[in-house]
């Protein structure tokens, strides 16, 4: 290991911010599992159901501290078996903030910023478990192999890359390092998304025929906002013209369909509206303050994608995405089977078995028998310290758990391979005339054996991570 983590650092070198050279994974140095196969590493360890060692303390380092990782570094710091080693920022006032949340508690991490390589800096600790990243899209992949090739586990926020190329490349490095790269969608413990998806494994709806998710989100004022985002990579994101965002609706009716653990996505077809919303914003900013002159005259991704997907069973599922015309909230959330119905988004939520949806008090009656066990133990308290209404919470306790626990993760990096990889498939269907476009299969036919996580079941009953008490 030392000596390929020093050829990785001779040949991706120290003072760039981007790993992600179009030749990087030749310069590895092949682990005992690996083969090389068709040009490309190929590593026959197999990271669906890995357990790691367990951790008895999650010693964690925090990379972007703009929008959504203050909060997550908030979240972590009431978990017990957490300890917050490092934040960093490239701005050295958002992680003097992001410091600020930590009062009172007895977390006391070294602050990384000012410089580009600051967050290299703070992966190559080795008193470091868990690199937690909420920086620009851009940098996900780069950061993430770096962490990992540096003997760390990963958490991304979405999407956990942008091309194909990107999401082999993580498959491929989790496999040599035996680490894990989770991509941290926060849906998939939504407490409906949950209940659902217990229900599924106890088969209420029988076989599941059709799912639909969605990310339906008016942006438009936030993305040209000259503050939210830094440099603006948000709305520069949206010059690609697919479905860029689409693993909130994606990721928890992949669970449901169990995609990778006996099923797989065989192809998809992607169709976008025009843009009539980005465009000419940025022409009427542009005419009124010379800051927005370069997004003038730019193409825009279309107002709504349609994206629909087969997989190898025969079942279907359809995802959209909008974030630009003005449109109430909607992740959607449907799951339609041969014995029963649920749909949430637009509430409320709703389950129907036959032509009828329940009454309140059935709903009631199902959702109180099927709760599922993590919402049981830790829901009340995912509320209290919110992210989303819990569900954000939920995600960062039970990744802790499984870790301290020595559990495989809810999400593993084939899961964040093919969520992620939905945004450039579905560049390249509209760049075609919305043809079909194959997607590619990251477990390399291990789908068909791999077996599910079931993330409803909390630990065994194991309490040991329930937050401090304050």
């Amino acid at each position: 290991m030392k000596n390929n983590r020093r050829e990785f650092l001779k040949l991706t070198g120290l003072a760039g911010m981007s790993l992600a050279g179009a030749g990087l994974l030749q310069g590895f140095t092949p682990g005992p599992e690996a083969t090389v196969k068709e040009g490309k590493l190929f590593n026959d360890f197999n990271m669906s159901g890995y357990a790691a060692p367990k951790l008895e303390t999650v010693r964690i380092g925090f990379v972007g501290l703009g929008n959504r990782g203050p909060a997550a570094v908030y979240r972590m710091s009431h978990i017990e078996g957490v300890d917050i080693k490092a934040l960093c920022d490239l701005r050295p006032e958002k992680a003097k903030a992001a410091f600020g949340k930590l009062k009172g508690s007895a977390h006391n991490p070294k602050l990384y910023t000012g410089g580009e390589n600051e967050w290299k800096k703070m992966c190559e600790r080795t008193d470091i478990d868990l690199i937690y990243i909420s920086t620009p899209w851009s940098l996900h992949t780069p950061m993430a192999m770096y962490a990992m090739e540096c003997g760390k586990h990963v958490c991304i926020e979405v999407p956990a890359a942008t091309t194909i190329e990107d999401c082999w490349k993580l498959v491929e490095m989790s496999e040599r390092t035996k680490k894990h790269c989770m991509m941290l969608e926060n849906c998939c413990y939504g407490f409906f998304e949950l209940l659902t998806l217990n229900m599924a494994r106890q088969g209420f709806f029988g076989e599941i025929i059709h799912c639909e998710g969605a990310y339906i989100h008016d942006l438009l004022e936030g993305n040209f906002s000259k503050e939210k985002y830094w440099e603006m990579w948000r709305l520069k994101e949206n010059f690609r013209n697919g479905n860029l965002y689409p693993t909130h609706g994606l990721g928890p009716v992949s669970q449901i369909m169990n995609l990778n653990r006996g099923d797989k996505m065989e192809y998809l077809v992607s169709l976008a509206s025009n843009d009539f919303m980005m465009g000419p914003m940025a022409d009427e900013l542009a005419a009124k303050d010379a800051f927005y002159k370069p997004f003038k005259g730019k193409s825009f991704r279309g107002n709504m994608n349609t994206t629909t997907i087969k997989t190898a069973k025969g079942r279907s599922i359809m995802i959209q995405h909008d974030v630009t015309s003005p449109r109430p909230y909607s992740r959607i959330h449907l799951v339609s089977g041969t014995k029963a119905t649920a749909q949430g988004f637009p509430g409320p939520e709703k389950i129907s078995i036959g032509h009828n949806w329940a009454t309140e008090e059935e709903f009631k009656a199902l959702e109180q028998k099927y709760k599922p066990e993590i919402a049981k133990l830790i829901g009340d308290t995912a509320k209290k310290f919110g992210g989303h209404g819990g569900m954000d919470f939920l995600m960062d306790w039970r990744t802790i758990d499984c870790l301290r626990n020595g559990l495989p993760l809810d999400i593993d990096v084939y899961d964040t391979a093919l969520w992620s990889a939905i945004g450039p498939l579905s560049e390249k269907s509209i760049a075609n005339r919305s043809n079909s476009i194959d997607v590619p299969d990251f477990t390399r036919g291990k789908w068909r054996t791999n077996r599910a996580v079931d993330i409803t079941f909390a630990a065994g009953g194991n309490t040991k991570t329930l937050p401090k008490r304050s």
